[in-house]
Parts: structure tokens; sequence; C-alpha cells
């Protein structure tokens, strides 16, 4: 959510068509009132669900209306920019200020901005004509902004007059790039579009112009803003209103925290422009209440089957099987099995999105056997995966699971961790993920509080700490690079637990030596390359990988390593099937899945001195895509449904865990 859009969880979702209102207040006034009025009917259809969202009050709207089709900034004739120079030092001020003080980039006395009500008969909140349109100075997807700063003419240097950041001479210096890179999470606002592909739907981030970026914070505002994308010209801009009349000489204000009441939270959100020490808040985690689960599944519109008995088949029964995925029907030829196009005689319903209705298909066809469990979010959403992990871990999480806070629940608790580390001085790198995408899609590595504070405003996100010691792969042509291991586990049923691995496992890598340097360098710090045609994508078959790595690591055969693995995997299912529905995997016998797991090594230290590789699970996917697993192994599909839905594992490439 854009800390200012009135919107709730979610960021400001731009570009909703909504109803037309039921009285219009009056159009703009043209030429022709009935072209006017339908003008407005026009405006409001399109934009009225957005407006209304962002609580833009309707009398507005004719007036923001005219001003988007003249593009009209009249924000000069009603407001006039103040400098206020700051002394230095205050008594009052705590060490932690003082601190943030000297490490901004123009110490000593520096210049303030306010904006004030310059026009002498003050502004009325009932007058129409009270909305302003603020333009964006700069708009970029957060791992564009460097590429930007260097490339634009100009740019940069306007970015850093704006930001306070002193720079010299014309070329762009990696220093002034870096402090604007820094000090525009003081500065940045965002907003998403609410249509497109899952790209085109990446979270946006905007700096307003010099005008916009001048209105300053406070607890109770003069005005609202909120970001604004008009259809007819493809623009977004920022919307500014009164919430209430103001004299000459006033302060126009806006809350930096719109929409949050919880005083700690605030705090946490306003650390970017307040430094406070949150040291003394406990950094614990343990586990949510049983209600949050239960929100989670009311939330997910997701309804419990009802208890059935398992189905029994001859041992000569042919599966019907009904699937939309594609992979499944070119590659599954086991002749116990054959497709039907019609869902109703179906004995097998292979999806690839999510069942909601389990209570029905429990009732109607309690004999049908899926590829999903009803809760398996509690795996597949990764808030709901550090949350049930701690089950296994205690309130800072198991060894085999990255630290992880939920941003949207725990921002307290992060920062204080974030805080208690960086006075000790132990590494403070973190990586922010959406909780529900995949393809490393709006995931940024950052080692500025400011930013996850921040980025916990465009989505739901979590917050995992960053590896810094990973395990390595020396690429001949490279050097040595990251990499991850996705493994493919199948889950026959809950209870009893039955857990089965695929017996081959994918390797992803890096195509840049490792360093923790250029956080913003995807092919340095990120694996997945397949989906960016521009980009080397190295390919290694594990039977090939696994006599390399105990070459590079004769001190740890893979055989132990996976038993690691394996040890991490079995932990995580047993803690995820323990608890009954909502709280764990729902025990439903016509249940089945294939999850992705995906991993990374990292250098941990025993208890004794002995240097050990730890593995981190970093997220499970469900339905992955299995392209690969058809190339190289064109019975993949074979064993999964013999494993999964004939009971027959002994013959397929799988190996039991639980």
């Amino acid at each position: 959510m854009e800390a200012d859009a009135g919107l709730e969880r979610r960021p400001a979702e731009l570009g909703s068509p909504g109803p037309t209102p039921e009285a219009a207040p009056s159009p703009a006034q043209g030429p022709d009132p009935e072209d006017g009025a339908r003008a407005w009917a026009e405006f409001a259809a399109l934009h009225g669900t957005a407006l209304r969202a962002s609580g833009v009050p309707e009398r507005y709207w004719g007036r923001l209306l005219h001003k988007l089709e003249h593009e009209v900034f009249d924000a000069g004739e009603m407001f006039g920019i103040m400098q206020v120079e700051e002394v230095e030092e205050e008594e009052s001020e705590d060490e932690a200020a003082r601190e943030v003080r000297r490490k901004k980039p123009n110490p000593g006395g520096e210049l303030c901005y306010k904006v004030i009500v310059t026009n002498e008969n003050g502004l009325r909140a009932a007058d129409p004509n009270s909305i302003f349109l603020i333009d964006h100075a700069w708009t970029c997807r957060v791992e564009h902004a460097r590429q930007q700063l260097q490339q634009v003419p100009g740019l940069l240097h306007r970015m850093a007059n704006l930001m306070g950041v002193e720079f010299h001479g014309e070329l762009p210096s990696p220093e002034a790039v870096d402090l604007v890179l820094e000090e525009m999470w003081k500065f940045n606002q965002t907003y998403q579009l609410a249509h497109g592909t899952a790209e085109e739907k990446v979270p946006v981030w905007y700096v307003m112009d010099e005008f916009g970026s001048r209105i300053q914070h406070a607890d109770v505002p003069s005005f609202a803003t909120a970001p604004f994308f008009y259809m007819p010209q493809q623009l977004a801009y920022t919307l500014l209103w009164p919430l209430r009349d103001l004299d000459t000489g006033e302060e126009v204000t806006r809350d930096f925290a719109y929409g949050e009441a919880d005083p700690l939270i605030r705090k946490c959100m306003l650390l970017p422009w307040a430094p406070a020490d949150m040291l003394d808040l406990s950094s614990s985690t343990p586990e949510p209440p049983d209600e949050h689960y239960q929100a989670i599944l009311e939330e997910n519109k997701e309804k419990l089957p009802l208890a059935i008995s398992p189905v029994a088949h001859p041992q000569d029964h042919v599966f019907k099987v009904y699937t939309d995925i594609q992979q499944v029907l070119s590659h599954l030829t086991h002749p116990r099995f054959t497709f039907t196009q019609n869902e109703a005689d179906a004995d097998i319903l292979y999806n690839f999105s999510h069942f909601k209705d389990y209570r029905r298909l429990s009732q109607e066809r309690p004999n049908v056997l899926l590829n999903q469990f009803p809760c398996e979010n509690l795996l597949t959403v990764k808030d709901c995966l550090a949350s049930v992990a701690r089950r296994a871990g205690g309130p800072e999480g198991p060894a085999w699971l990255p630290r992880t806070f939920n941003l949207l629940t725990e921002l307290p608790q992060f920062v204080s961790y974030f805080q208690q580390r960086e006075r000790r001085g132990d590494d403070n790198h973190w990586i922010c993920k959406p909780w529900n995408l995949a393809r490393s899609l709006d995931t940024h590595i950052t080692k500025s509080l400011h930013s996850v504070i921040r980025h916990r405003e465009s989505s739901p996100k979590v917050v995992s700490k960053y590896i810094e010691s990973p395990v390595l792969f020396l690429r001949e042509d490279v050097g040595r690079v990251k990499f991850d291991i996705r493994y493919i586990a199948l889950l026959r049923s809950v209870k009893p637990l039955r857990l089965y691995v695929y017996d081959v496992f994918w390797l992803r890598f890096s195509n840049r030596p490792f360093a923790l340097d250029d956080l913003d360098d995807y092919e340095k710090h990120f694996t997945v390359m397949n989906y960016n045609p521009g980009v080397v994508l190295k390919q290694v078959h594990c039977d090939e990988f696994i006599p390399e790595f105990e070459k590079q690591y004769p001190e740890f055969p893979w055989k132990i390593v996976q038993a690691e693995i394996f040890q991490a995997f079995t932990e995580l299912f047993q803690v995820a099937c323990a608890k009954p529905p909502p709280l764990g995997l729902c025990d439903y016998p016509s249940s089945r899945a294939v999850y992705a797991i995906d991993l990374m090594l990292k250098w941990d230290n025993r208890p004794d001195g002995k240097r050990v590789m730890q593995p981190q699970i970093l997220e499970v996917n469900f339905n992955p895509d299995c392209e690969r697993a058809c190339r190289y192994h064109p019975t993949f599909f074979n064993d999964v449904f013999s494993t999964l839905y004939l009971d027959e594992p002994s013959n397929c490439h799988v190996t039991r865990l639980v």
C-alpha cells in the first residue's frame, strides 16, 4: 500500500474501472453541457473505483477531470515552498538521531523545506477546485534505478538536488549514485497496475516533483495525497486535496504512515524520517495464534472437505485423467492412465490452478483424486512457510530456514533485530520477497533498513536474512558463483505422512562471481535465468554436478549433504502436517501433490567449531514447471503418477523420505 493511498493491505492499484456513481456533481463546464456530462460520466465509470478507494471526495471529480484533460498544474497559485534552516543539534535529540545527522550527505546546518498556503484568501476544502495535480519527477522499478541514474541525462543531477545530496561535475559518480539510491527511500512512493502480466504488475516506485517532495509529514495532516493513473493519457499523477480549511501561511502536510493506527507500527514506518532506537524491543517471533490461520483460510475462500473414506480401485483399473497442463498431456504415457476432455468423467483432476471448494467436491465426487491438498498454502506462501517452520525451530525458526519476518505483522521485531545486528557489527544483508510470487519477481537485496521498511508499502512481503556465506560452485567459464538446487517432492498422504522425493534434482547458477556488493546486479545474486531471453542459462545435469562438487569439496560427500537436505524436507512436512486444518495441511484421502523445493547451501559453524554445509530452504512451489524434467527424463510423469495414484513407487525414480 502506498503510504498515503487510502487502501488497505495492497499497494495502490491503479487502473480499475468502476461503476458510474448514481449522483454526479456538476461536470466541468465546456462549450456543450451535454458533452461535459457525458465526459464526466465516462471518467467516473473508468476511474470511480480507484478514486473512491483512494478516498478522493466526489465534489472534486469534475474539476479533476478538467485539470487532467487540459494538464492544469495550478498548485503554484495556491502554495509556496519555504526554506527553513535547521539548527545543528537540539538538546533533546537522542544519540541515534545525532548519529543519523552526522551520516547525512550534507552535515551541519542544513536546509529544510516546507510547503505553505500562500493564496491571500486561504483554501476551502468545500471548494470543488481544491484538488491539485502533482507531477512525477522519476518513475522506475527498483531493479532499474541504478542504470537510469547512470544513463538518463540530467536525472542524477535533478534527484541529487531534490534529495539534498551533494553532486559536483557533469558525469555520474558511483558515490553520488549510491547516495541517491539510499536517500530515495525518504522520497519514494509506490503504486502497482491492477491489470497485466505478472511482470507488469510488479510495483512501480516514483518520486514526486520538487513541489510534492517538499510536503512534510504530520501525524494529523492538513492534506491527503494518492497516486492516480489517468488512462486516456496513460500517465500517473499524484492527487493532493485538503482535509480541512487552511488560512494563508498554514503548512501543507501529509501523513507518511497513512492508514496505520498502531503507534508502534507507525514509529517503525516513520523511521526513515524520524530515527528511533528499537533495541529494547523483543525480536522474538513466536508462531502466530490459531486465529491467524483461520483468517487466511477465509481470505483464500477455501472450503474444507467433509471426512471421506479412501477409495479403492482394482489392480487393473485404468484412470481417466482430466488436466489442463500440457506437460502432462505430452508426457504421461503409462498404460493405466488415459485422458478425458470431460471433467465429469474423470477419476483424477490434475489442474494447474487451485481448487477452492473441497467441501462440495467431497460431497458430490468423493472418489475423484486430486493433485493438491486443502491448506497447502501453508507450504507454498512464504509468510506461512516461515510461521509453520517455527514449530520445528522455535521463535527464531529452524536451522534450515533463513531468519524470516512477515513485514505486515512482524515489522517491529524485524527493526529491533536489524538494529541489534548493526550494533554487534553482524552482517545485515536482507532479501525482500513478495508472499506469493515466483521467478524472483519484485525481489530485492538490500542492507538499508529504510529500504526494507518502505518495501512493506508496495505489496505483502517477507524479509529474510540474505545468505552472506553461500557454498559456491566453480564455473570454469566464470568463477565461483552462487547456485541453488530444486528437488521435486511427492506428497502421497498427510495421515499417515507419506513423502517421496524424485531422484533427479535440478541446478541453477548465477552468471557472475559472487561477492557482497552490487546488490542490484541480477546475474551476480540471482539464479533464475530461464525467463530472461537475453541472459546465458548455464545447465548442468545432477549426474555431472555431483562428481564435480565432490572434487571441489572433497570433505563433503554428496551423499552426506543430501541426507541433511532430506532431513530438512522431512522436518518441514512433519510440522506442516502435524496440526489439523487450517493450522496444517488437511488430511483429505483423495489428495496428492507435487511440490518443487528450492534450496541453497550455506557455510555454518557447529558448536564444536566444525565447518558444515547447512541446507537453507528458500521456497516451496505448487505445480512447478517440469519442462526440464520431461526433456531429460521422459518417464518423469509416469513415475509421478505411478507413485501418487497407483501406489507403485518401487520401479520409479523416487526415494521415500517418510
